[in-house]
């Protein structure tokens, strides 16, 4: 019997664990969608937008019988998620519920005066990986000021960091560099659910003029949990964020990826998971980066990937390492070992023009070249972190 009874503990155990955060479409669905009756629904959505059990949101809402879900609008990669990075997304019928998508990816970024006719409140349901330059947060932002503008109200569906609440990091934003790739006057590492987020900017007034918004809670999530804590199944988020372990990838590699000569598994099984140059030596490459101190961080050599060398990276999603820190001396390696041209006189004019908006800045680059040492470029991040932090602090919700 006491066997039976520590069984029966386990699994409730672990089905608590599995069903232990509500999305903000599950609270939403469990308040018998409160916030929507009687008014015309515009829903900002992609694959990621699903409820706990998989089911997506646009399905939810289409079918709810108090809710007038009448169009859809869709982000960098589409309404499906497929199309590659910074490829124009064109509107479209969806197939599932018969509505127009209009597309946030296409002309425009920002959903016009003609997309909003006829719809009292927008909803935004998509799945962010808590990095700055992720360009959903950014079509998020647009929408809110549309909304702003229009007069109609802003509702966020909220989703969890799979980065986790507490890990803030990285350089901020220097005004001269926001763009649609950085959008929002965050370190590189927010911290921020996408709806304390919103808040956050709707209150700061980063994109006037302030909307009519409202954020439904998720329940379950603690600041803490990463994405492996959840239970949730992750939807692949873009191409090339297939896992929910991918966002600790993409902030270590994804900004030195702008630069042409490097080699990321781009469109393999293992995007951003390797680090290689053509005139990179693996074994020397992973003694140095074994050398830095990242807990949770390994590092080994991978010889002849797509004709260059470099190494594979493990992270432990609960790993204790400054990624953004860490990020810099890979940075400073192959730059080093590059030799003339450096990595930077290798990349195009777009590819370093990309590489300044996804750093926020230049001085990354001029202080690699001087070469001045990553963990003093990462300490003149930290006054901006520690700034942020404390701005941040009456906007959070868990």
């Amino acid at each position: 019997m006491k066997l039976f009874s520590l069984f029966l503990v386990i699994l409730c155990s672990a089905t608590s664990l599995h069903a232990g955060v509500q999305l903000g479409i599950d609270v939403l669905q469990a308040n018998d969608f409160d916030l929507l009756r009687g008014k015309r629904v515009g829903l900002v959505t992609n694959q990621t937008g699903v409820n706990a059990n998989g089911v997506k949101t646009r399905k939810i809402l289409h079918e709810a019988k108090n809710v007038k879900l009448v169009a859809l609008f869709s982000p960098e990669h589409g309404l499906d998620g497929v199309a590659k990075a910074g490829k124009y997304v064109a509107s479209t019928t969806d197939a599932l519920t018969g509505l127009p998508a209009h597309s946030l990816y296409g002309p425009t970024r920002k959903p016009s005066a003609a997309m909003l006719r006829g719809i009292d409140v927008l909803v935004f349901d998509m799945q962010d990986i808590g990095a700055r330059t992720y360009t959903y947060v950014s079509t998020m932002g647009k929408c809110m000021q549309a909304a702003g503008e229009a007069g109609i109200e802003f509702v966020v569906l909220d989703r969890p960091n799979p980065l986790g609440g507490n890990r803030v990091e990285g350089p901020g934003l220097d005004k001269s560099f926001m763009s649609f790739i950085g959008q929002f006057p965050v370190p590189y590492v927010h911290g921020l659910t996408t709806g304390e987020l919103a808040l956050m900017s709707n209150e700061r007034g980063w994109l006037p003029p302030k909307c009519k918004l409202q954020v439904v809670k998720m329940r379950g999530w603690q600041r803490d949990m990463t994405w492996s804590d959840t239970g949730l199944r992750w939807v692949q988020t873009s191409p090339n964020i297939p896992r929910g372990s991918s966002p600790f990838y993409y902030v270590l590699t994804g900004t030195i990826g702008e630069l042409n000569p490097v080699e990321l598994g781009i469109n393999s099984p293992e995007p951003f998971e390797i680090m290689a140059a053509k005139w990179a030596d693996a074994d020397a490459f992973a003694a140095a980066m074994n050398r830095v101190n990242t807990p949770g961080v390994r590092f080994s050599p991978v010889k002849n990937y797509r004709g260059a060398d470099g190494v594979r990276i493990e992270i432990d999603p609960d790993n204790q390492t400054n990624l953004s820190a860490t990020g810099l001396h890979l940075l400073a390696y192959l730059n080093r070992s590059a030799g003339t041209p450096n990595l930077f006189a290798r990349s195009n004019k777009n590819a370093l023009d990309l590489f300044y908006k996804s750093c926020g800045n230049r001085r990354v680059r001029q202080l690699i070249e001087a070469g001045v040492s990553p963990e003093k470029i990462a300490a003149e991040w930290e006054p901006v972190v520690e700034k942020f932090r404390r701005e941040r602090a009456r906007f959070l919700l868990y």
